[in-house]
């Protein structure tokens, strides 16, 4: 795996993949930011990366839902440097004619043992999550 950061201007940067994907990142403080921000990036990875668990195991089981968002909020540390992140909060949202215990199931299984982000930012955030399947919430 390797990335290529190349700076623009200010705190704006661009970053390439090996793949020739590219990615905006920015400081979310400044005026007009051109990009997401480096810990943005961590929450958008660990919602990717549960994403791809969660369809690979619903794949397996033959189910598939109408629609699948993970909404990610994150706290961080307030007045320390750096200011990591203490405790996210993943909501895994599906409609379809899915069973709410499978999608559950899929979801612990992504966070709890299989996402590589989830597990690189348990040490040292508290990592919970919930799912809502047709409007109805199953919490952790």
């Amino acid at each position: 795996m390797k990335i290529e950061l190349t700076h623009q201007s200010g705190y704006h940067a661009t970053i390439t993949d090996n793949r020739g994907y590219t990615i905006d990142i920015d400081n979310k403080s400044v005026d007009n930011p051109q990009g997401a921000s480096p810990m943005e990036l961590l929450l958008m990875g660990l919602a990717g990366c549960s994403s791809i668990d969660i369809v690979h195991i619903l794949d397996k089981q033959k189910i598939k839902p109408d629609s699948l968002k993970i909404e990610v909020h994150g706290n961080r540390q307030v007045d320390v440097t750096p200011a990591l992140f203490t405790d996210i909060h993943a909501m895994v949202k599906v409609t379809g004619d899915v069973k709410p215990d499978r999608i559950y199931r899929a979801a612990k299984l992504s966070f709890e043992k299989y996402c590589s982000v989830s597990k690189t930012l348990e040490a040292t955030a508290k990592i919970t999550f919930s799912v809502t399947v047709n409007d109805v919430t199953y919490e952790q």
